[in-house]
């Protein structure tokens, strides 16, 4: 089977096409080398794929038919991501919120004038007092 198609099979890609991009962007690769999306895929090749700033590594335990629902997916597959690689990704999203959160928009008044009260040297401040 494809390397495009098996990915997709297990739901690590929506569809085919964007399974396939992502082999020619160099993001997926079997037993170590590059795979072009028309790679063919056995049993125990061990597949490194990188998608959400994740670095996957599965190994194949069997090829499936057609796509597979969730429950049966670890049929064929076998997942042996680290779990530091989940760890990360949590870190990265609670670092983007760590202001600001979703939605919020742009500053107000108030954040501003607790932004320039953060930067104002001391040196400056002393000059106002005097």
């Amino acid at each position: 089977m494809r390397i495009d198609k098996y990915l997709w099979c297990v739901r690590y890609y929506k569809t085919r096409s964007i399974a396939t991009e992502a082999c020619k962007k160099g993001q997926i690769t079997v037993n170590g080398q590059d795979a072009k999306p028309s790679r063919e895929v056995f049993p125990t090749d061990k597949i490194t794929l990188r998608k959400d700033q994740i670095r996957y590594v599965l190994t194949v335990l069997d090829i499936p038919a057609n796509r597979v629902g969730p429950k049966l997916v670890d049929i064929y597959r076998k997942d042996e991501t680290p779990a530091e690689a989940f760890e990360h990704l949590e870190l990265l999203k609670l670092s983007k919120e760590h202001y600001r959160t979703k939605g919020q928009g742009r500053p107000t008044k108030k954040d501003r004038r607790d932004i320039d009260d953060y930067t104002i040297e001391p040196e400056e401040d002393e000059k106002t007092t005097e």
